[in-house]
């Protein structure tokens, strides 16, 4: 019991180490001190959601550096990434699934993909909203649209807004607003 213990909080001092070197934050961020109890990580994802494991959130420049990396680009409407201006595309405080799971969209579509909406005021509420990192608007091209249509589950129309959506086998839920796709990452889709 005690070498288990002691390889829980070494694990928890090391981790907590590399994600400070590496400027990621997770809903867990204190580091225990030697000899201190570890907590379980708490977590910020329901029950009922497709995954249980606490939240990564990310800065918008690691965000925007991984996806200019994948290929994906975004706009603004207002040229800027102020997450408190609703003009603005911001990525500030956006869990690392949706990024990944935007890589993933990417790689497995082949299309060009440009995001329009991201962690910004100015979007609906909720547990799994663009503000707390869950979703990322799409526009909507033929290639990408063709893609979603013919590869997830149609699972009808969201309640509210009628929305058709989509949902991939990872969970993932495809939204087609009126000038946009609305996805919703609860997962990386596969990454």
């Amino acid at each position: 019991m005690a070498v288990t213990s002691t390889r829980i909080r070494l694990g928890a001092l090391l981790g907590g180490a590399v994600l400070a070197a590496t400027g990621v934050s997770t809903a867990q961020s204190a580091v225990a001190a030697p000899g201190a109890p570890v907590a379980a990580p708490s977590t910020t994802v329901a029950a009922d959601a497709p995954s249980a494991a606490a939240v990564t959130k990310l800065g918008h420049s690691d965000a925007a550096n991984r996806l200019r990396g994948a290929g994906v680009s975004w706009t603004s409407s207002g040229g800027c990434s102020d997450r408190n201006n609703p003009s603005c595309t911001s990525f500030e405080q956006i869990n690392l699934t949706t990024v990944q799971g935007a890589i993933t969209l990417k790689g497995a579509t082949g299309c060009a993909l440009t995001i329009t909406g991201g962690t910004e005021t100015g979007h609906a509420s909720g547990t799994y909203s663009h503000w707390n990192g869950y979703k990322l608007d799409f526009s909507p091209t033929s290639c990408l649209s063709n893609y979603i249509t013919g590869t997830f589950t149609n699972i009808g129309p969201r309640p509210g807004d009628g929305a058709q959506q989509y949902k991939s086998g990872s969970g993932n839920v495809y939204a087609r607003e009126s000038n946009h796709w609305d996805v919703t990452y609860y997962n990386c889709g596969g990454c």
